[in-house]
Parts: C-alpha cells; structure tokens; sequence
C-alpha cells in the first residue's frame, strides 16, 4: 500500500471519450470489486476495502461505505467486469449484486464509468490471457497469473503492491493504467501486445453520466 492524499489531485474538465492526449490527468479510480476484498487504485498508489461483517448484507453495505469513501472525488472510475467464462455460479449472483450497487451508486452520482474484462486486464499487464510453463507447458494457476500481474505492476509503474490483498490491489492498478491508456495519457509505454486489450473494453460509459 502506498500512502499519499487521495483527494489533492486537480481534476482536468472537458474530455471526451477518446481524446489524442491530455495535458492533465482527470482523477481516475480503478475498482477490482468483490465482497470480501476489494482492490482500489489511483495514479501512484493501492489501496483496498476488507469487508467482516457476519451477514452478506453487511458486507454489501461496508463495501459500499468504502467504496465511496474513494470515488466520491473522482473524474472516472473503471471497474473490473465479470467472467463469464467461469462455470461455476455458486456467490457469482452475489457478485454481480455488489458489482451492480456500485454502478448505480457512480451514476447516482453522475460519476462516468468503464467495465474491463478480466483478460484484458491480464493481457495488458502481461501480453497474455492464458500462460503455461515453459518447461512443462502446464497451464499457471490463477493464482501464478495474478503473481505476474503484481510484478508487472511493480516493475512497469512503481507500484509495489504487498501483503495479503496485494493481488486484487494489483489487479486495481491494471484497470487503471488502461484507462489512463485510454484517455491518451498512459501512466507508462506498453507493448502494442499488451496495449491491444484496451481496444476491446466497453468506454461507452466513459463519458458524463447524468442521473434522472
């Protein structure tokens, strides 16, 4: 985790959804959303709501509360989406009703927001959706994938993501590097096989939300 003041960054109004490059970044936050842990960053740092509460709707609720506590400045949010490759629907209801609570809460507040699927979000941290060993061509685990996602983010951006929620932080700062991407100001040069994954995220909702 790396402490600096999350609300002394100056905003930069007037952009559109694609511009060529910003003289100023706008204040982004990125969201890896879950019930349980959920990973937070901006330009510099991570951070992470931990929900304890007994009953999932206490969860749900420090979740929220946290959650605001960081987006409630914010220019733009970016939020990792689901997978919908994954088979198993056991909580994955649950998951969708936590990751749609914080979407209504950002249009409630005419804050724009931006979904990344899960891949993009590895492929832009490492070239790759899907890696095996090298010597024994055995698929990684996820959990050796998410490793190579904290790496690239410290090596390519500063960013040394640690302790026991390191990966969702990790994954955080992924989501917000393609936004910034995205936006014409990249927090750091990547290859055009990592930069590729940006091209096929949904920006629709990028631009001003205004509730009614």
């Amino acid at each position: 985790m790396t402490t600096q003041t999350l609300f002394d960054q100056t905003p930069a109004a007037g952009l559109t959804p694609r511009p060529a490059a910003v003289t100023h970044r706008p204040l982004v936050i990125a969201l890896d959303v879950a019930i349980g842990t959920t990973g937070v960053a901006g330009e510099g740092w991570t951070d992470h709501v931990h929900a304890t509460a007994t009953t999932l709707h206490g969860r749900f609720q420090q979740q929220l509360d946290g959650i605001v506590s960081f987006i409630r400045n914010a220019d733009k949010v970016v939020i990792e989406g689901a997978a919908f490759s994954k088979a198993r629907l056991q909580g994955m209801d649950q998951l969708a009703a936590m990751r749609w609570m914080v979407r209504h809460e950002l249009w409630r507040r005419g804050i724009p927001y931006a979904i990344v699927p899960p891949d993009n979000r590895t492929i832009y941290a490492t070239g790759k959706a899907r890696w095996k060993d090298e010597e024994t061509g055995t698929r990684l685990t996820t959990t050796q994938v998410k490793g190579m996602v904290r790496d690239a983010v410290r090596d390519r951006y500063g960013v040394d993501c640690t302790g026991r929620w390191r990966y969702d932080e990790a994954d955080a700062y992924v989501l917000l590097a393609m936004a910034y991407d995205h936006l014409g100001a990249p927090l750091a040069e990547v290859p055009q096989t990592h930069s590729r994954a940006v091209a096929g995220c949904d920006w629709s909702e990028f631009t001003p939300a205004v509730a009614s």
